[in-house]
């Protein structure tokens, strides 16, 4: 690759990112224009500014994608109910294709040859941020700077760090005791006292959520409205997409709700033990299958669940822009036509449970499964042939098998 004159770094503020915007710098010669996103990982993203223009990055962008972040890219995953390895709420994965097409528009914006971020050549990270620039931009460069330098440990790294005078927090100067990756969906926790998947997470590890067993011990109760299969309520108090998520992200972590402890099969190879924290999302999950429960079709809902790991499986592995993932979404959209209806949810002690859900376009009929009289809603003689229809292919079966024996 021609060296590039100017690169568009992902960058947070933290000594990572800086000392990749200096390698790029010194590697290179090239111009550095930062992007910083705020997608709710909680952390004020001002001093990420001044470290930017200290070290002499070009231009700056510092951008609230939260709203972004939640309307067109959680909630249009959560219409699917996905799960990774029927566990994982994806609050990592979810990210990266924005961050890839922000990346990429502020190039276009910028006369950028070449985007750069700081994920290592181990991770997931590095493949979802680069399926997605290349997605939507074929011609875009890509720099990985951990799989071209010879920064192979943290002491080169401090040691890079201290020769080019870059800031060093005094707690960085020691090995953290783990990795943190947090949005507005989830916190995610890998490496270091996590790597042994026999050994319990210690309790610091978690930042969302209490301890179930410190859990209030009197539940909680909230309502969750939904239009077209997106949460558009709570307690009937219309709110935006990011704000429905906050609202109950707090309200899930009060009660010690949706933390996760998983070793999943990464899509580079290995396998990888992680602890995550997803309060609202479970939350999110449970409600809209709630209300999926009453509004959507069993032949509708179960083709959803079947296509459910597969679509799982490709934002996992970073083909959010691929043909195949809108076609699946467009699928998982037009079931959602009649998806609307409120859910109530009880939360108590790590647990979120439906416990009511109601809605106009409801398919469920009290007259056809009530104990009572149905006053000929429904003639229990039709299931006969119905089921005949159904064992005359199993008793030709069994007569096959008897005769053969």
């Amino acid at each position: 690759m021609n060296a590039p004159k100017k690169v568009v770094l992902a960058y947070s503020g933290g000594l990572d990112t800086s000392i990749i915007l200096k390698w790029l710098q010194t590697e290179y010669g090239c111009e550095v224009v930062t992007f910083t996103a705020d997608l709710g990982q909680g952390e004020e993203l001002e001093p990420a500014r001044l470290k930017a223009e200290i070290m002499g990055a070009s231009s700056i962008y510092i951008e609230d994608l939260r709203e972004e972040f939640v309307r067109n890219f959680v909630f249009p995953m959560f219409r699917a109910n996905a799960l990774y390895e029927g566990l994982y709420l994806l609050g990592t994965s979810i990210a990266r294709p924005l961050i890839s097409k922000r990346l990429v528009e502020i190039a276009a914006n910028e006369g950028a040859d070449a985007i750069a971020h700081g994920a290592t050549g181990k991770g997931n990270d590095q493949v979802r941020f680069e399926l997605a620039a290349y997605a939507l931009n074929p011609d875009i460069k890509v720099i990985a700077p951990w799989r071209e330098w010879d920064l192979s440990s943290r002491t080169k790294l401090i040691d890079f760090a201290e020769k080019n005078q870059i800031p060093i927090a005094r707690d960085k100067r020691g090995e953290a005791p783990f990795s943190v990756d947090a949005n507005l969906l989830h916190t995610s926790s890998e490496g270091k006292v996590l790597e042994d998947p026999a050994a319990d997470a210690p309790d610091y590890v978690y930042q969302r959520t209490v301890s179930p067993e410190d859990a209030p011990d009197k539940p909680e109760y909230v309502e969750i409205g939904f239009l077209k299969g997106d949460a558009v309520t709570i307690n009937s108090k219309p709110m935006s997409p990011a704000t429905i998520l906050t609202k109950l992200n707090e309200l899930g972590g009060k009660h010690g709700i949706g933390r996760l402890d998983l070793v999943e099969g990464r899509f580079v190879g290995m396998k990888s033990r992680g602890i995550y924290e997803t309060p609202g999302g479970t939350i999110l999950l449970e409600a809209h299958r709630g209300i999926e429960q009453i509004t959507l079709d069993r032949g509708a809902a179960h083709l959803k669940d079947e296509l459910m790991p597969r679509y799982a499986e490709l934002i996992y592995n970073g083909f959010w822009f691929s043909p195949e993932r809108e076609m699946l979404q467009a699928l998982i959209d037009h079931s959602q036509c009649h998806v609307s209806g409120t859910v109530r949810i009880k939360l108590y002690k790590g647990l979120a449970r439906t416990v009511g859900r109601w809605s106009d376009h409801s398919l469920y009929s009290e007259a056809h499964v009530t104990f009572e009289d149905d006053a000929g809603a429904y003639d229990q003689k039709d299931a006969a042939g119905f089921i005949q229809l159904n064992a005359l292919r199993l008793k030709l079966i069994a007569a096959r098998n008897r005769r053969i024996k």
